[in-house]
């Protein structure tokens, strides 16, 4: 019988979140990781027991050690679970233990999957559900990224980075997108759409799934899908579509339209079209579930975001300030659409890349992602678990983003050197936002504090 689990890197968003919920079970549950944090502190209050740094010393006494593809052959602890004969578990793996005998509802995509994931989320609570909940990102709703419930409904987000999504067996699955993403696991765009078509078949029959029509991959490849399933998107000849579209500031507004029937007008706490098409699969999971109008434009209404995901900063009568997740061309196209919408003197975009793979791979895309920024900040590379490629660095994507664009305002600035930069730079009616998938937060919040003592 299992006692304690062990976690190899329990700071993580995924990973915190099935130690939380295994902390919720009642389960012993321990963990390391190089650095301290927020999420590490809240873990340690539910009892489970952290260390800083790996050794092997870590897993005595463990029964399981779950780790994630970021953990690499020749961590200690790997290295002494396997020595020990303890029983080895991916991440996915044990979010796919938690799962048995409930109503799996999964999200998944290259993006957009923690804010559908946690609008689904917000959406069950509404209804009173009573779901389980664990999701990439901490949900401003409930202040967590993972909750136990005693519902039937386990609302999880779908990892595709690394293919483990593949454990889940779900019953209702929503696909927002299939992009040119992760492409250092697949190796090639085609694996990917095959891992996805795995997918599918996942899927239990009995189900449905909801996939963005918008997709030309992803609508050929549902198109093929033999059982019950739903197309969702921003343009009519989806299943389910707005019409009447209205942004004002972080607030949309559309009508939406269910097989060219009106069903209702709908307020979202959300801007921009890629969270409107978001939006629209939650309303259609919603109307399958047989959950009712009003309790679905609630739960839109009322849902207060995720961190990291447009989260506002900071807010005085001079400056706005942002923190996005946005990493991939994609999607800091998206962002910088949404926010857009608030009509600032000056759009200041500070971007972190991460990992040299994608950097690398996306150059060109990424040299096209910032039209609409007045002013670029492009700093080092966040490596995560790569090794450096010499020849791919943050001064390249900006020399790339200075040849499409020659007139743009763009330049590159050591981390370490931004805030200072920022704060001789920017000027009342401003919105700067950082964008990234690493440290680049830390940025943000060195602004927040000097905005603060400058106010």
């Amino acid at each position: 019988m299992v006692k304690r689990y062990h976690f190899i890197g329990i700071g993580g968003i995924g990973m915190s979140g099935i130690a939380q919920l295994l902390l919720s079970r009642g389960f012993q549950v321990s963990g390391s990781d190089l650095k301290d944090s927020m999420i590490i502190n809240e873990l340690v209050k539910s009892g489970a027991k952290v260390f800083i740094g790996h050794s092997e010393d870590n897993v005595k006494g463990a029964d399981v050690v779950v780790y994630s593809s970021a953990i690499k052959e020749g961590n200690p602890e790997l290295s002494q679970a396997k020595r020990q004969g303890i029983e080895l578990m991916k991440r996915a793996q044990a979010l796919a233990l938690l799962m048995q005998e409930a109503v799996v509802i999964t999200v998944t995509g290259s993006h957009g999957k923690t804010t559908t994931a946690s609008l689904v989320s917000c959406l069950l609570l509404e209804a009173g559900l009573r779901p389980t909940l664990a999701v990439g990102g901490i949900l401003r709703n409930i202040e967590s990224n993972a909750s136990l419930g005693d519902g039937r409904f386990f609302v999880a987000e779908a990892d595709e980075s690394d293919g483990s999504f593949l454990y889940y067996q779900p019953k209702y699955s929503i696909i927002t997108n299939i992009d040119y993403e992760h492409l250092d696991y697949y190796k090639s765009f085609e694996n990917a759409l095959n891992a996805f078509k795995e997918f599918l078949k996942r899927t239990r029959p009995d189900g449905c799934v909801f996939a963005c029509s918008d997709d030309a991959n992803l609508k050929k490849m549902v198109d093929d899908y033999r059982n019950n399933r739903l197309f969702f998107g921003l343009r009519e000849g989806a299943h389910i579509y707005p019409r009447n579209i209205e942004i004002k500031g972080l607030i949309s507004e559309f009508d939406c339209f269910y097989k060219d029937k009106f069903v209702d007008r709908f307020v979202l706490s959300l801007a921009g079209l890629h969270n409107i098409s978001n939006a629209l699969s939650v309303i259609a999971l919603g109307m399958e579930l047989g959950i009712s109008l009003d309790c679905i434009k609630k739960a839109l209404l009322g849902y207060k975001g995720a961190k990291r995901r447009l989260e506002v900063k900071f807010k005085d009568k001079d400056y706005l300030l942002f923190d996005d997740y946005a990493h991939h061309p994609t999607e800091i196209k998206a962002s910088l659409s949404a926010l857009k919408n608030l009509k600032a003197k000056r759009l200041i975009a500070i971007f972190q890349p991460h990992r040299f793979s994608r950097t690398k791979l996306l150059l060109e895309e990424f040299s096209k992602s910032f039209s609409l920024a007045d002013y670029v900040v492009i700093t080092d590379i966040y490596p995560a678990d790569e090794p450096i490629i010499e020849e791919v660095t943050g001064k390249l994507v900006c020399d790339k983003i200075k040849s499409f664009d020659p007139l743009k305002e763009v330049i590159f600035i050591p981390k370490e050197d931004i805030s200072k930069h920022l704060l001789n730079l920017i000027k009342p009616g401003d919105l700067i936002v950082t964008l990234g998938a690493g440290d680049i937060v830390k940025i943000n919040d060195e602004m927040v504090e000097a905005l603060k003592r400058q106010g």
